[in-house]
């Protein structure tokens, strides 16, 4: 599938882990990388809305509710 890699988990962490995947029937692996995908996408969701703030904040999009208002 691709490169594997080592990742330290603190014992309450890994506690949580595998009754996640107990109660799922997903494997660490799966719940892990989908985690990680989730995290990537967030940071660079935050990295895009910090670059375009200010254009948004200089045609009066101040708040979410300003672009929903015009969206919806």
């Amino acid at each position: 599938m691709g490169n594997a890699i080592t990742v330290r988990l603190d014992p309450e962490l890994e506690k949580l882990l595998d009754r996640l995947c107990r109660g799922t029937g997903r494997t660490r692996s799966d719940v892990i990388r989908e985690a990680l995908r989730r995290q990537l996408n967030l940071l660079r969701f935050e990295r895009l809305r910090r670059r375009v703030l200010p254009f948004a904040e200089a045609r009066g999009y101040l708040t979410d509710d300003d672009v929903m208002r015009d969206i919806s």
